[in-house]
């Protein structure tokens, strides 16, 4: 196991920045996720973290070793692809094991590493098959079985669960949070699903269009994101953001662009007639007879909940969670009420929270 530091690295592509000097330590046996959109850079710090590719400024270490110029098969790592990466002429044994053999390690140690991996991840009834013979989660299997059986300091995983159905991907989500108990090898994993990254990451690096918006644990983004970005990245379905101004007329009150009011505990320090963001997740509004009007305008069982789309006065969408089990009418007007006290505040122009 090792820790992994990455100060202040750069990468540019000819011309273009995509990473804007990124900073992020993970600890000895952490799992951290990398998230965030498309084109934001996660994968490509992936890559130089492995030393796929070259930095154009910055350091990363492993341990206390500075690797910016160390070869990526002496840097103790594993990588686990998007696409498996699996040889299709070779059993899965022989993938497994590849690794090893071309270290030219004792064939009974190779045996007996790929016979603990297989046993690990329930393998062994497949160790003579071939990658065509196998299912996507069975191939995603084989291919976090050759990174094991390297006993590596640091796994790396890419988007490793991209390519699998719904239903399986919650469940190789369990197996890889397991096997990182088990193992308690360091991880970073990167994807785009924030659902993953809520799920199964010790430590969160939300990043966009290259640089890190916020660092941390997955209910700490939830519960006090920093800007408007990881407000509406974290979370599913992603918080309700209501363009509007607080105005303290003897007590403080939120009143949206359409002129709707909205609860309010306590205003941000030097907020009064500011423009504002007035945030709230989907699962804290409650239909009440003192709430702000809403016309419905999608309505979506999902079974244990309903996900009503609904538009204010002016024109603005908001999605509310209910746990009530109503029928609702498209065009129907319903009040909604947002817990006071789990609302968020930001600053419309810098975009940040306010406190």
């Amino acid at each position: 196991m090792a820790s992994v530091t990455i100060r202040d690295v750069r990468k540019a592509f000819g011309a273009t920045e995509v990473l804007h000097g990124v900073s992020v330590s993970i600890e000895d046996g952490e799992f951290v996720i990398l998230v965030g959109p498309s084109g934001c850079g996660k994968s490509t710090l992936l890559r130089m973290v492995a030393g796929l590719e070259r930095i154009t400024s910055g350091e990363i270490a492993i341990d206390d070793l500075i690797v910016n110029d160390v070869p990526p098969k002496e840097r103790d790592i594993a990588m686990v692809f998007q696409n498996y990466a699996l040889y299709p002429h070779m059993t899965v044994a022989q993938n497994m094991g590849f690794s090893l053999m071309l270290q030219k390690a004792p064939k009974a140690k190779i045996d007996e590493r790929v016979k603990t991996a297989a046993g690990i991840l329930g393998l062994e009834p497949l160790l003579d098959r071939y990658p065509r013979q196998l299912s996507g989660g069975q191939r995603q299997r084989v291919a976090m079985g050759r990174a094991i059986v390297r006993d590596p300091r640091v796994f790396l995983f890419d988007e490793p669960l991209s390519n699998l159905d719904a239903k399986l991907r919650v469940a190789m989500r369990a197996e890889i949070k397991q096997l990182h108990h088990r193992l308690s090898t360091t991880t970073i994993y990167v994807t785009h699903d924030q659902v993953e990254a809520m799920t199964m990451a010790d430590k969160i690096v939300v990043m966009h269009d290259g640089i890190v918006e916020q660092i941390g644990a997955p209910l700490d983004l939830y519960d006090n994101p920093a800007n408007l970005f990881v407000a509406s990245f974290i979370g599913s379905p992603a918080m309700n953001l209501v363009s509007g101004k607080i105005a303290s007329n003897g007590s403080a009150v939120f009143e949206t662009e359409g002129g709707e009011k909205l609860p309010l505990r306590k205003a941000p320090a030097a907020s009064d007639g500011k423009p504002v963001i007035y945030g709230f997740r989907p699962e804290h509004l409650r239909l009440d007879d003192q709430g702000f009007a809403a016309k419905v305008a999608v309505v979506e069982p999902m079974g244990s909940e309903t996900h009503v789309i609904a538009r204010l006065g002016d024109g603005q969408e908001i999605v509310a969670a209910l746990r009530d089990r109503r029928q609702f009418t498209p065009g129907e007007t319903i009040r909604l009420l947002p817990e006071p006290d789990l609302v968020h505040f930001f600053d419309r122009d810098s975009q940040r929270r306010l406190q």
